[in-house]
């Protein structure tokens, strides 16, 4: 059962309204790395969580990122706050209203018009929240590095939106949203890690023949190595060429075995479609060139 405090996690305060940046604030209340985003993951990934200390950071997490929504919510609320109130009560010429609210430039100004200066689920292009941003596939494994990697995007959208404004209350929110995400992929990190067996990740192992193998498939001037291909954990370089393609021998080419039938369809599908190569018949593409050529 959740139980809401109505005192926000982190008190808000805005210098001012400004809606141009409110809707981009929309970025982290309606995008794809935003708070609403980051809870419905972690929620539905706990859901199925069959380990009871990782099902109950996942819970802690997902709530405290609905907490979060409603901290990123009040900031886009408060700076639409003033111009909600002069587009209600129809305060200024047309004109003059348009250009307050279109602000730097965005589309402030269709998102009062449509939301009311209230926080939509869009992100600040007006592109509507969808499930597709949870990208939960149910093995922990690779679901906590998901994870990570969704809470360092999220930090590096705050860090845009903390260089874009110069509200000192706005600024001081956005960091402390920001620096959470940094303790969040600390716990998401130890988890993943206090797992015995967390790579890869899943139940099957590779084929022994390639996991320990870095294909170089970019030649020439710039090629660089490192650790990532000659480091603890990799064997060898493979430089493709016609010694190593395919790599697990053959002849590279595809083939499947078809019944008496199927090769007999097949067979006569190939010649009802062949090409005659000898054939070089007028087209269209020729007639308008021809045309062309006797206009001049």
């Amino acid at each position: 059962m959740f139980n809401h405090n109505k005192r926000l996690q982190y008190t808000v305060r805005v210098g001012e309204s400004n809606p141009g940046l409110a809707n981009l604030m929309l970025e982290q209340f309606g995008g794809p790395q935003g708070e609403l985003a980051a809870a419905m993951r972690y929620f539905t990934q706990a859901l199925a969580e069959e380990d009871p200390g990782r099902k109950d950071m996942l819970l802690d997490i997902a709530t405290e990122e609905l907490s979060h929504l409603e901290v990123i919510g009040s900031i886009i609320a408060m700076l639409n706050r003033g111009a909600k109130g002069r587009l209600a009560e129809t305060i200024d010429q047309h004109a003059e209203m348009y250009r307050a609210l279109q602000g730097a430039g965005n589309d402030s100004h269709v998102t009062q018009v449509l939301f009311g200066g209230g926080p939509a689920l869009i992100n600040s292009a007006g592109v509507p929240w969808h499930a597709g941003y949870v990208d939960t596939i149910g093995e922990p494994t690779a679901d906590l590095r998901s994870n990570i990697a969704a809470e360092a995007r999220a930090k590096i959208v705050y860090e845009r939106l903390i260089n874009v404004t110069e509200d000192p209350g706005v600024r001081d929110a956005l960091t402390f949203l920001m620096t959470r995400e940094i303790a969040h992929q600390k716990s998401f990190e130890k988890a993943l890690y206090s797992m015995d067996k967390s790579f890869p990740p899943g139940k099957l192992p590779g084929d022994p023949r390639f996991t320990d193998v870095y294909v170089n498939t970019s030649l020439g001037e710039g090629d660089r190595t490192g650790p990532w291909r000659e480091g603890k954990g990799f064997t060898e370089v493979l430089v493709p060429g016609e010694d190593t393609i395919p790599v697990n021998g053959g002849d590279g080419h595809a083939d499947v075995g078809l019944s008496t039938d199927e090769q007999a369809a097949v067979d006569a599908f190939a010649e009802r479609g062949a090409s005659d190569p000898t054939r070089d018949p007028v087209t269209g593409a020729d007639l308008g060139t021809l045309q062309q050529e006797a206009a001049r």
